[in-house]
């Protein structure tokens, strides 16, 4: 069965006005559209465009609650599928993992802490791993600690290009705390729990001055965040960052504990269903900073790249390290009709072209910036047409051969 869905974007401020109108072929609303949300999640979940075909219930979650068949041998959708499209930086956030979330969400409730106030940090007992796939080039975002060499070599330019001596010894103290054993973590609870005086000022002003070529994407990041959020000590936290770029097409992989932060562009996001963030900067809302850091994940990584499989002509599947969700990329033409074993229950969204899906029980035709809920007996996929399709589901039981 497919079940046409609609949605509105949501208007947080930092989302693009423009970015999702143009890439879905929708009207722009005048607003910032920052995501569409599409799944069950009990804060926005997704309504159905004919309520007849869902026995009256008027979105995703009320439907799915009252018929589970629709979702095979799933409880609940475990996944929540969203375009993203900022202009703004997002966050400097991080997601728990299972024990941890239930263990907060448990503590939370038993303190009696109401699940829509503003300073709780655990709105439900699930873990909150997320991938996003660009959608245009440029999507540039913040993610995981860089590699502790890289980053003094980063700290060393700034030095170098410091304003007066007084800002050059700022940055060499951060440096040698940095360097210290089991300085990463020191120094980030320094910088978010009491910032040294001067230090911010001496960072963004070094990083504004003429210095080395090998940082200057880095540098201009510093500037951006600081005149969107001035005196945020994020801003120092940022400098400690992988720092990437993704091309349309590229993805990353966001697990428990990975401190990242989306800086600009648009994108497929999937990730599990679930909204347990726990924030060190960026934004007005509530951040708890001993919270946080018992969860992130204090370890140098590289940029954390989820590279594709391919499992077909013009299939590419983004599969994470946990079950709760996988990611299909279809790109059809005249010449390539690819099938896909449906795994569990999805969502399917088109958006570039018309794509005719066919399945074992029906089959629908979406156009660009049209999306449908598919439940799990329409068993294999196939795909023709012309154009790019993202299909969300849950991973098989049994691994792929």
């Amino acid at each position: 069965m497919f079940v046409p869905l609609r949605a509105t974007p949501r208007d947080y401020a930092w989302g693009s006005p423009t970015a999702i109108s143009e890439v879905l072929g929708t009207a722009p609303s005048g607003r910032p559209e920052a995501e569409l949300w599409l799944g069950a999640h009990p804060g926005a979940p997704t309504p159905v465009v004919d309520p007849t075909r869902t026995g009256g219930h008027p979105d995703l979650a009320s439907w799915l609650a009252a018929d589970p068949a629709a979702l095979g041998e799933h409880a609940s959708l475990p996944f929540l599928l969203k375009v993203l499209a900022a202009a703004q930086p997002l966050s400097l956030q991080a997601h728990p993992d299972l024990a941890r979330a239930a263990a907060g969400f448990a503590a939370e409730t038993a303190a009696g802490i109401p699940l829509d106030a503003p300073h709780r940090n655990y709105k439900d007992p699930l873990h909150k791993p997320e991938l996003i796939v660009a959608l245009r080039d440029g999507f540039e975002a913040l993610c995981g600690f860089r590699e502790l060499d890289a980053t003094d070599a980063l700290l060393s330019t700034l030095v170098d290009s410091a304003p007066d001596p007084a800002a050059a010894a700022l940055i060499s103290s951060f440096r040698e705390r940095l360097a210290a054993p089991g300085g990463l973590k020191a120094t980030v609870q320094l910088l978010l729990e009491r910032l040294p005086g001067g230090l911010l000022d001496a960072l963004i002003a070094s990083a504004a001055a003429p210095g080395s070529d090998s940082f200057a994407a880095e540098r201009q990041v510093v500037g951006r965040l600081a005149a969107a959020y001035p005196g945020d000590p994020g801003i120092a936290v940022a400098l400690l960052l992988n720092l990437v770029s993704l091309r349309a097409g590229e993805a990353l992989y966001l697990p428990a504990g990975n401190i990242h932060a989306y800086l600009d562009g648009i994108g497929v996001e999937l990730m599990a269903s679930s909204d347990n963030v726990l924030r060190g900067g960026f934004t007005p809302k509530h951040v708890d900073v001993p919270e946080l850091l018992e969860v992130l994940e204090f370890e140098p990584r590289p940029v954390p790249w989820l590279v594709p499989s391919r499992v077909g002509d013009g299939l590419s599947l983004f599969v994470p390290d946990v079950p709760d969700f996988e990611l299909l990329r279809v790109e059809v033409d005249a010449s390539a009709h690819p099938t896909f074993p449906l795994p569990g229950p999805a969502i399917a969204i088109v958006t570039d072209g018309t794509v005719l899906v066919d399945g074992a029980q029906s089959s629908i035709e979406l156009a660009r910036g049209e999306y449908a809920f598919v439940t799990p007996d329409e068993a294999s996929l196939g795909f023709s047409g012309s154009g790019t399709l993202f299909l969300a589901t849950t991973q098989p039981v049994a691994p792929r051969s």
